[in-house]
Parts: structure tokens; C-alpha cells; sequence
């Protein structure tokens, strides 16, 4: 019997984005605040936990002189029809 695509895994799906922690999770997160001591809290009834994905914005491409380009390949397309309408004659 097949498997169905959508439930195969991908080697990267493993390494993807979640929204959801684990409990162990969750507390490391909550020590690393100070909102949590191993001897006194319990692990059972624990706050939320936000876990947003930080997007960090690409650096701007460097703009490359399109004007320049445009003019030597506009001279090139005139140089190639030019000859081909004088050959028609």
C-alpha cells in the first residue's frame, strides 16, 4: 500500500518553523526569562509562550545602470535590422 503525498515527509519539513513548543521547550524559554524556577514551579499548568519566527529583512540589491545597457542594446538591434532591409533591395 502507497503512502499519499501529503502525508510524506521532506527532509526539510523536518527543520521547519513551530508555532507550538514542547513542554521542555517551553520551560527552557521560561528559565532563560527568570519566569521559572526548576524547585519551587511546577511543570504542569505553564503560561503561554510565544514563539514568532523573526524575518530579517534582505540588504538592497545594488541597482545596476539599466539606461546604459539599454542604448548599446538598442544600437546593436538598429545595426542588426539595417542590414537585413538593405539586403531586401
Amino acid at each position: 500500500m502507497s503512502l499519499h503525498r501529503s502525508l510524506k515527509t521532506k527532509p526539510a519539513g523536518l527543520n521547519q518553523h513551530r508555532n507550538v513548543l514542547t513542554r521542555d521547550e517551553r520551560i527552557s524559554q521560561l528559565i532563560e526569562r527568570g519566569e521559572f524556577d526548576d524547585s519551587d514551579d511546577s511543570p504542569f499548568g505553564l503560561v503561554k509562550v510565544g514563539n514568532r519566527k523573526v524575518v530579517t529583512k534582505k540588504a538592497p540589491k545594488e541597482e545596476k545602470d539599466l539606461e546604459g545597457e539599454g542604448l548599446e542594446g538598442a544600437e546593436g538591434a538598429e545595426g542588426a535590422e539595417a542590414p537585413s532591409a538593405d539586403s531586401a533591395d
